[in-house]
């Protein structure tokens, strides 16, 4: 019984996975944005915040999902950007 419940549960995971990857895929389609212009808005994304801090690239996240709207509950694409932050630059006061 206990190697049928293992197969469930990789069977479960996968379709969890198969299933966020469909999402992310309508929310891309959707908000009508391309894989190609989400990584030139991740390039701007680095080249701007690199000015004030030291960041790990490769640790870089960015992704489009979906959220709702505060004031009306209207669901609304989102981006969503987790960057690893190793230093502050020092800034000069002008």
């Amino acid at each position: 019984m206990d190697l049928f419940k293992f197969f469930s549960k990789t069977e479960n995971r996968s379709k969890n996975v198969a299933k966020e990857r469909l999402k992310l895929v309508l929310i891309h389609d959707r908000a009508n944005i391309s894989p190609h212009f989400l990584e030139i808005l991740k390039g701007d994304i680095i080249r701007v915040i690199s000015d004030y801090m030291v960041i790990d690239e490769e640790g870089l996240d960015i992704k489009l999902t979906r959220t709702r709207r505060e004031s009306d509950n209207t669901p609304v694409p989102a981006l969503i950007a987790s960057i690893p932050i190793l230093k502050m630059k020092e800034q000069s006061i002008k």
